[in-house]
């Protein structure tokens, strides 16, 4: 299913990270498309509520959760910048459909990184 908010196609998710030769172009590769199957989800399936957009984010945040071996056998890991980049995309797509109110940690509460 094609993308058809234009706030989120036009975004560049991760961009940090892929400016930074800590993190593998590859294993962020990997990031990117957890995000925009997040947003293919809210499309195919609009949460009519914050609870219901934060099961979808909790699901996406498991992903990253095993992300991070991918990173550790690259020699990277999700620290600090990783972690807020990662995080202000959650909210950037919360927002772009409609849920400005959404508690950024709230989103990614099921993290481990």
């Amino acid at each position: 299913m094609p993308i058809t908010n234009e706030q989120v196609t036009k975004h560049a998710f991760l961009r940090l990270l892929y400016t930074d030769s800590y993190y593998p172009d590859h294993v962020v590769d990997k990031g990117r498309a957890i995000l925009l199957r997040l947003c293919e989800r809210i499309e195919s399936a609009p949460p009519s509520d914050l609870s219901a957009l934060y099961v979808l984010t909790h699901a996406a945040t498991e992903e990253f959760n095993l992300l991070e071996a991918d990173f550790e056998e690259a020699g990277s890991c999700i620290e600090t910048v990783a972690r807020e980049e990662i995080a202000e995309d959650f909210w950037r797509i919360a927002a772009a459909y409609g849920f400005q109110d959404a508690d950024i940690e709230e989103l990614i509460a099921t993290r481990d990184w």
